[in-house]
């Protein structure tokens, strides 16, 4: 059950184990007790996302096809390790992760993973809609390096939102980690294409997917960046950052496309019993003067020399 404030260190194995099965889906999980209990696990989630730390337990955590088929989770979790070691093997790919180790698997494919109690890790626990909205490819598990670049910085971050977790709102935490979803995205971009050539392909397929979405809902007058991004699954800053390298703005890409759909609208007949104004509204903007000043800035002419161009050709 989703509570966004839900937290606390868990008393008894028994707990322990039915904390660590509503996280992380249905599974079969071994605890072996080496002494008094001494189980830490803290966690906090939102509606989207979820950041838990896990410690001081000696575990072995099978999630096979039947626990999938009786409890889906279309989630992915990114496992950042810092103290010990464990052993995790999904699909071919079997390996031990350590600090410095960032390591992203599927929650919907048979997981085994197994460590002693001095391992401690953090996992955020991500939406599988969203890592393959940004890289449709997203399948195997996949291992990073976190101890320089993009993986170090990927790493600190998930760390710093575990430590800070409590002083965030839930708008805050989710703004965060779609942020940072975007570099994961791009970590598993570049370890896939091991070239600087990676980013580039991923920037001019993400500025076509807005400039299509723009162009569609132009005439939507509450279109914006932050309802784009939520739509195709990126962060706002990172669709600002790709329309500034192709040089351009939200705004402006905006404008822009209501101005063509304007356009349009007054040099065809069907329109011909809507005024000005009537096309204005209907193409997305608010105000009739701005739509004039910026239809002129445009092209040149004004929307009433526009439709009177058509009117007298026809």
């Amino acid at each position: 059950m989703y509570r966004w404030n839900e937290r606390g260190l868990i008393p008894t194995p028994r707990a322990w184990r039915e904390a660590f099965i509503d996280l992380h889906g249905e599974s079969r999980v071994t605890l072996t007790d080496a002494g008094p209990w001494a189980g830490r696990l803290e966690w906090q989630r939102s509606r989207s996302y979820g950041i838990a730390l896990c410690s001081n337990v000696r575990e072995e955590f099978v999630r096979e096809q039947r626990h999938i088929r009786t409890d889906p989770r279309g989630a992915f979790e990114l496992l950042v390790p810092t103290a010990g070691s464990a052993q995790v093997e999904q699909a071919a790919a079997a390996g031990e992760i350590r600090p410095g180790t960032l390591a992203l698997c599927d929650v919907d494919r048979p997981l085994t993973f197994t460590h002693d109690e001095e391992f401690q890790s953090v996992a955020l626990i991500v939406p599988g809609e969203a890592i393959y909205r940004r890289n449709p490819a997203a399948r195997d598990p996949q291992a990073f390096d976190g101890t320089a670049g993009l993986g170090r910085l990927i790493r600190q971050t998930v760390l710093t939102l575990q430590q800070e977790r409590e002083h965030f709102s839930e708008a805050t935490f989710n703004i965060a980690c779609d942020q940072l979803l975007d570099l994961l995205c791009l970590l598993c971009l570049l370890a896939e294409g091991a070239s600087d050539s990676a980013p580039a392909a991923q920037r001019r397929e993400v500025e076509a997917q807005v400039r299509q979405y723009v162009r569609r809902h132009a005439a939507d007058p509450d279109l914006s960046i932050t309802g784009i991004a939520r739509v195709l699954g990126w962060s706002p800053r990172y669709l600002q950052d790709v329309l500034q390298a192709a040089g351009t703005t939200s705004r402006d890409l905006i404008r822009a496309e209501r101005l063509r759909l304007a356009r349009t609208r007054l040099a065809s007949s069907t329109w011909d019993n809507r005024s000005i104004a009537q096309i204005a509204h209907a193409s997305g903007f608010a105000s009739h003067a701005s739509f004039a000043t910026a239809y002129r800035r445009e092209f040149g002419v004004t929307p009433r020399e526009t439709r009177g161009d058509r009117r007298g050709e026809s």
